[in-house]
């Protein structure tokens, strides 16, 4: 007899009861509905192996490694795994969950941020032409009534003159037509990109899930901003016998384009919104090796790439995945103390030795501050574009932060309001600033998180130890709701610390080897360099 067609109880799933239930779990003896799958699966104490109700009740030798796709396999195996991936893993499942997390950001942020932003630089084209067109008609409305005073002798001027600005103008409307073009091309592929993220969301294949590739990064490189300079006429005294020179003559068309880059930290109140609420059990997403030895910094540049030094000259560009993308060779052959990435993505370091603070530019690279008498140890990148440079005197007994506008000093924090000294004069220290302006710095010889407001007026000194070992912090970082996190390195955690100062957090169950170099990206997802392993990690600690 047939025990799928066969007269018996209608079969139920075993925790939500839904009648007519299709799979089986054969290591739980379980009956499930689609819906509960997920929630079966994710019990990591055993491996389970769930195929079709019709296949458990037809054969009890379903293979428990490999599935190939025919129909009288596992439906489970069809919808569930792909072909890289034909094993019976609830991982599987987890990651296809996390790959919908990912279409989910991306859909958001395309609908959101990205998009709008295309429709609004196309939008101002239209207007861009208008002026043009209205400045030509009032240059040449102006040569008219002018050459009406030369009478005859100015007739050929000026039509050389009208000439020479439809040109300028014909060139100029090529350029903007041009440009308007590529951006309704983008818009376009935008398009395509949130209907197939939409449709990515409401379908059950999910090989095509794991198939998607986001171009969010490749969007966010927004058009180069066209900035011209429209044409000018400079009227002269007549005279008759230079009638050229005297007329007038139009200014030079000229094209000037300037990079804009859309970044995610852009969006500053609205991820503020954003429920980021931290997560029972952070989660480690990747790892992966670096060439460098004992790891400091990191430093992300976007939500693909991050930058990481180590205990050598050379500071390294890796994908998340961890592909070496390029590699930086510090101006003096000398080990930089720190590096931080600006709002604009130059990549910035702290060279001790030669007593001043760099900036890459392409390939360039540039002594953008020099000292005297102190020397910098690190150094952060602030929303406002300023930089903030922790640097020890030479005799190391003072350590202060100076903050630098357009690379001249623009602040100095070194005393609380008693006149006492914020910071320890030993030399391991971080620096970061969060979204209410506030500079948190980590210092390991003291022991402590030192945080004050914008104008360097003390706020608070964060000291918790969650064991006997002594607390010290080293690397620091924010994220999107002003959280501080900052490394513990004895006790190989992690500390998540409220903008007042108390402990939210520990981080501590992520297998963490001495934990140094601390970096977060515009998606809260945080990246920990360990200085032992040379090892990044990326953890998912919130939302």
């Amino acid at each position: 007899m047939d025990p799928w067609s066969s007269a018996q109880d209608v079969v139920c799933c075993a925790l939500c009861q839904t009648p007519e239930t299709p799979l089986y779990c054969e290591i739980c003896h379980m009956n499930l509905c689609k819906d509960c799958i997920l929630k079966h699966v994710s019990d990591p104490s055993k491996v389970h192996n769930v195929v079709s109700f019709k296949q458990h009740c037809t054969t009890l030798n379903h293979p428990t490694t490999q599935c190939d796709h025919r129909s009288e396999k596992s439906d489970f195996c069809r919808l569930f795994i792909s072909e890289e991936q034909l094993v019976h893993k609830p991982e599987v499942l987890l990651n296809s969950l996390e790959s919908k997390k990912v279409l989910q950001r991306d859909l958001q942020e395309l609908e959101k941020y990205i998009f709008p932003k295309y429709n609004s630089i196309a939008s101002s084209i239209p207007f861009q032409k208008a002026e043009l067109t209205k400045n030509s008609k009032k240059l040449k409305t102006f040569f008219t009534e002018r050459g009406k005073l030369w009478h005859n002798e100015i007739d050929n001027l000026i039509k050389n003159l009208k000439s020479d600005l439809d040109e300028m103008e014909h060139k100029h409307l090529v350029v903007l037509n041009k440009k308007e073009s590529e951006i309704k091309s983008t818009i376009s592929e935008i398009t395509k990109t949130i209907d197939l993220i939409k449709a990515l969301l409401k379908s059950a294949d999910v090989c095509r899930v794991f198939e998607y590739k986001s171009r969010n990064a490749e969007f966010r490189r927004l058009p180069p901003k066209l900035n011209v300079s429209l044409p000018k006429f400079k009227p002269r005294e007549i005279k008759r016998d230079q009638l050229m020179e005297q007329f007038g003559s139009l200014s030079q068309l000229s094209f000037r384009t300037e990079e804009e880059y859309y970044t995610m930290a852009a969006m500053g109140a609205d991820s503020s919104t954003t429920d980021r609420s931290l997560l029972d059990i952070p989660l480690i997403i990747s790892s992966f090796d670096t060439k460098s030895t004992n790891l400091t910094s990191l430093a992300c540049l976007n939500d693909l790439e991050i930058w990481a030094l180590g205990g050598d000259s050379i500071m390294r560009l890796y994908s998340h995945q961890g592909k070496e993308l390029k590699l930086i060779e510090t101006k003096s052959k000398e080990n930089p103390c720190d590096i931080a990435v600006t709002m604009s993505g130059e990549l910035v370091y702290a060279d001790y030795r030669e007593r001043t603070v760099n900036i890459v530019r392409n390939t360039e690279i540039q002594s953008v501050i020099s000292l005297l008498g102190w020397k910098p140890r690190n150094v952060t990148s602030t929303l406002s574009g300023d930089l903030l440079v922790v640097m020890c005197c030479d005799d190391f007994n003072q350590t202060k932060v100076v903050r630098y506008f357009d690379l001249n000093e623009k602040q100095s924090i070194q005393y609380n309001d008693n006149g006492k000294p914020l910071y320890s004069s030993g030399c391991i220290k971080y620096i970061t600033e969060n979204r209410n302006l506030d500079i948190c710095v980590s210092d390991r010889d003291a022991n402590a998180v030192v945080a004050v407001n914008q104008k360097g007026k003390f706020l608070f000194n964060y000291t918790f130890s969650p064991n006997a070992k002594p607390f010290t912090p080293t690397g620091i970082t924010t994220d999107s709701q002003s959280r501080i996190l900052t490394a513990d390195s004895t006790n190989n955690c992690i500390h998540i610390i409220h903008q007042k100062g108390q402990l939210l957090r520990l981080i501590e169950n992520c297998s963490l080897l001495s934990p140094w170099g601390l970096s977060v990206d515009a998606r809260d997802n945080l990246f920990v360099a360990e200085n032992d392993s040379s090892r990044v990690k990326k953890i998912q600690y919130c939302k």
